[in-house]
């Protein structure tokens, strides 16, 4: 097929390679950054390319994007790869951008995952976006705001791409199967598989069909369905970065499922990131946390269940050692919650933090010798086993600069930490109880 999709490619390149884009208005998806009025759209139009970085996963047209900018401005186009070019590819780079610019020529520099790149690399850029010699144009996978020098940040604006659609798929394929003489006819159901096998990624839709297709024809088949689908394919993981935001937005959404109490969202989204590549020994070790910040004691059994559930992993391996993962995201979702220790222990580091190293109360040091109780080391500390129901009421555990009793753990009304915060409370009035007599009598007796 002839037209808007010729490329310079001869017909063996890959599918996704032959149908990309040689107009903007030919980009599928995007319509955020692409349509009317929108950014890109507008800077396309008018020719005024700025540096920019563009944020999505793969296969959503970040670098058909870029060559596309590029050639808005009848550009040199140069592409690096962050994951095989260092400082020696940057600074060719860099002169031949000097040279077109010599001869009236502008340069773009594409930098493909620019995330790869250290601050070193990253800082090679700088001086030649400030003088004009290079537009720069970088793609990554990965959260800019992390993996990106603020320095090169600074100058460079950042567009969100998003994965594509149902829609923007369906759309895709059919362009695709437009190209091929006497194509197959693509059942419904084995066009939603395939679009769900997608998961987003535009180029791997693409290799898949082509891969279909290539079957297809030599099996002479006039009709492709979701068995023929299942039979050709591989088992097609969805896409999971397990270094990227894909792999965080995921584990995120496992934690909120837990906190939030939904057993069947927590055991998707498990499943998800499990079928997805997941690491299950890393998943464990994040339900262990969650036991920790979101039941905490209000059921102490969590972390034990948690612990166990890891263990029989290792034990098992998977897939049957997956199921005590799963059991263990079924417990914390429905356990009661509390976040009272997580709250106890950020106040408690804070204030470790702000108040510095505040000596330790002469009653609570270590006195082993009889120099060190000379010096008052352990004088008038209050053995709590010899006082009433095992408390020493009224005591001071912490240094001086610090409140007697700053609250920092507040259990809640839920679960076991119903009980524990009955207990404090009591404890909390036997020191009020104690401090009226001790200020009664004016002794001060047992007040540090």
């Amino acid at each position: 097929m002839g037209g808007l999709f010729d490329s310079d490619h001869s017909d063996r390149a890959p599918l996704a390679e032959r149908l990309r884009p040689r107009r903007i208005d030919d980009v599928i998806g995007q319509a955020h950054l692409l349509g009317k009025g929108k950014p890109l759209r507008l800077a396309y139009a008018a020719g005024k390319l700025h540096s920019m970085i563009l944020w999505g996963p793969p296969g959503v047209g970040k670098t058909t994007l870029a060559r596309l900018m590029a050639g808005a401005v009848d550009a040199d186009f140069q592409a690096l790869s962050a994951v095989f070019s260092g400082v020696k590819d940057i600074r060719e780079a860099v002169a031949r951008a000097q040279q077109a610019r010599e001869r009236g020529r502008p340069t773009v520099l594409f930098v493909d995952e620019v995330h790869r790149f250290n601050k070193a690399q990253q800082d090679a850029f700088l001086p030649f976006v400030e003088q004009g010699v290079l537009t720069f144009i970088g793609a990554t996978t990965e959260n800019p705001s992390f993996e990106v020098n603020s320095a090169l940040l600074s100058r460079a604006s950042v567009y969100v791409l998003q994965p594509l659609g149902d829609q923007d798929l369906r759309a895709l394929m059919a362009r695709a199967l437009d190209t091929v003489d006497a194509a197959p006819r693509f059942a419904e159901d084995a066009v939603a598989r395939l679009c769900g096998f997608a998961d987003g990624d535009g180029r791997r839709l693409l290799n898949l069909v082509e891969q279909l297709l290539d079957a297809a024809g030599a099996d002479h088949a006039d009709e492709v369905g979701p068995d023929f689908v299942d039979r050709v394919l591989a088992r097609s993981l969805r896409r999971f970065d397990k270094g990227g935001d894909a792999f965080y937005d995921q584990i995120s959404a496992l934690h909120k499922s837990i906190r939030g109490s939904d057993p069947d969202a927590a055991l998707y989204w498990l499943c998800r990131m499990l079928e997805g590549g997941g690491d299950p020994h890393y998943l464990g070790r994040r339900l262990l946390r969650m036991a920790s910040e979101d039941v905490g004691l209000a059921d102490p059994r969590a972390l034990e269940i948690c612990l166990n559930a890891c263990a029989a992993y290792e034990r098992l391996g998977s897939p049957e050692g997956e199921l005590a993962l799963a059991q263990a995201a079924v417990f914390l979702a429905c356990a009661a919650k509390s976040n009272a220790v997580y709250v106890a222990y950020d106040a408690a580091r804070k204030a470790a933090g702000e108040h510095g190293s505040l000596p330790v109360p002469l009653h609570l040091r270590n006195a082993p010798t009889r120099l060190v109780r000379s010096l008052g080391h352990g004088h008038g500390y209050r053995y709590a086993h010899d006082e009433p129901e095992g408390y020493a009421a009224g005591e001071r555990y912490l240094p001086e600069g610090l409140p007697l009793r700053p609250g920092w753990y507040r259990p809640v009304a839920r679960g076991m930490e119903l009980r524990i915060r009955e207990k404090l409370d009591r404890l909390r009035a036997m020191d009020e109880a104690w401090t009226r007599r001790a200020g009664a009598t004016g002794s001060g007796e047992g007040i540090d």
